[in-house]
């Protein structure tokens, strides 16, 4: 009993090692950047680089945030990611309870159906949904990256939401119904409420992918006043060289919605994600 004991408590401090050494491994590249956004033009530039700025000085901060169009790319952000996670997240609840719940013919079909669509490449779609986009009269539009982000998240939202229904009891919604509630009524008051863990799950998911997405704000937004801030933070790579120092005053400034966000949300997404995995 003492030799299994000793050999769990052995795999435990392995286990933390491993995950302490890849937490410095991420955290060191955050780090240099917070402190080179700190950095004057001369020492951001200076061989060999030190690692904290000999003056701490927030005149990149001032020049990203008052000098510049950032602060429109981070509303547009802010925006159309707000938008994708309530739409996709509607639409992927609705159709996973259906799925996890109703009889319907051909669903195992469906549901392989609609994994496939989330796996088929984003470059492989980007010259139909161009061509579409321009004939309709979308392009340049904040409503066209909403459409395609939504479109793109939903099948998986879908799959994850569905594994979580499906390990819900289904002897709640009986009761309920028993005591007069109908279907709706009870998909509502009474699965949404205990479904926050999944749906927090899905809204940081969706929103960590349409808050990083280069290619699709790219291809279909060429206005200054429409760009995100995955598009606008190349404005500093400029053919003259890269102005660092306000390149990763933008970067910090671009990292701390999702830092909030997962801050906020990190109890329910890992509750969410541990949910949405016991049935598929």
């Amino acid at each position: 009993m003492k030799k299994v004991k000793s050999k769990t408590k052995t795999n435990s401090i392995l286990v933390y090692a491993v995950l302490v050494c890849f937490a410095i491994l991420v955290t060191i590249p955050i780090l240099w950047g917070f402190c080179t956004s700190f950095k004057g033009t001369g020492e951001v530039s200076r061989f060999p680089p030190t690692i904290l700025p000999d003056t701490w000085d927030i005149g990149n901060f001032y020049q990203v945030l008052f000098k510049s169009n950032f602060a429109t790319y981070f509303r547009n952000s802010l925006l159309i990611t707000g938008i994708s996670i309530i739409v996709s997240t509607i639409v992927a609840g609705h159709a996973a309870y259906a799925l996890a719940r109703f009889r319907i013919k051909h669903r195992e079909k469906i549901m392989f159906a609609i994994l496939m669509t989330g796996m088929v490449p984003a470059v492989a779609l980007l010259i139909p949904l161009y061509i579409i986009s321009v004939r309709v009269g979308l392009y340049n539009t904040r409503l066209i990256l909403v459409l395609v982000y939504t479109a793109w998240r939903t099948p998986m939202l879908t799959w994850m939401l569905k594994g979580f229904f499906e390990s819900t009891p289904e002897a709640i919604e009986e009761a309920a119904m028993i005591d007069g509630c109908s279907r709706i009524r009870t998909f509502y008051q009474i699965i949404i409420p205990i479904s926050q863990p999944a749906i927090a799950s899905s809204a940081l998911l969706t929103a960590v992918y349409v808050w990083n997405d280069f290619l699709v704000s790219f291809s279909f937004v060429t206005k200054e006043e429409l760009r995100t801030v995955s598009v606008g933070l190349y404005g500093y790579i400029t053919q003259y060289g890269v102005q660092w120092g306000e390149l990763m005053a933008a970067v910090m400034v671009t990292i701390i919605p999702i830092i909030i966000l997962f801050i906020c949300l990190q109890r329910r997404f890992v509750d969410g994600m541990a949910a949405g995995a016991v049935k598929g």
